[in-house]
C-alpha cells in the first residue's frame, strides 16, 4: 500500500489531565501516515485523484484546536477517525506529542502513537 506522510504539524490546544491544561492550553505537535492507493493521481496528476493533504492539515489544526479531551489518547483517536471518513485512507498512523507537559523536573515531550484501519472503524461523534 502506499503511502503519504505528514510531519511536524504544530497546533496549540487544549486536551489535559489537569483542568488548567485545558483552560490555559499548550502546543501540541502530531505526525501522521496514510495508506492508500496512490497509482490513480500518480497517472492523472490530478489532486482530485488523491488526497489533499492541505485539508487533512487543516483537520488535524481544527481537532487540536477545538477539542477539550483529558487523555492524549482520545485526541489521537479523534484525529484517527476524522482522517478514516475520508474515503480515500485505508490505514492511518497518528503521533501525537505533547511538547512541554505539565510535570515537574521533566523537560521532554509526552507522545502517543495509534494505528487504526478502515477495517475496524466505525464512525463516531467523539470531539471532546
Amino acid at each position: 500500500m502506499d503511502k503519504i506522510e505528514i510531519s511536524g504539524i504544530r497546533c496549540y490546544g487544549y486536551t489535559g489531565f489537569l483542568p488548567e491544561e485545558r483552560v490555559l492550553g499548550q502546543w501540541f505537535e502530531v505526525d501522521l501516515k496514510m495508506s492508500l492507493d496512490l497509482a490513480a493521481p500518480g497517472k492523472t496528476d490530478k489532486i482530485e485523484d488523491t488526497l489533499d493533504y492541505r485539508g487533512t492539515i487543516g483537520l488535524v489544526r481544527h481537532l487540536v484546536q477545538k477539542s477539550r479531551f483529558s487523555l492524549l489518547e482520545a485526541l489521537a483517536e479523534a484525529i484517527a477517525a476524522a482522517i478514516l471518513a475520508s474515503d480515500a485512507v485505508e490505514e492511518v498512523q497518528v503521533r501525537l506529542s505533547k511538547l512541554a507537559a505539565p510535570i515537574p523536573e521533566f523537560g521532554g515531550k509526552i507522545t502517543v502513537e495509534i494505528i487504526r484501519h478502515r477495517s475496524e472503524w466505525q464512525p463516531q461523534d467523539n470531539l471532546g
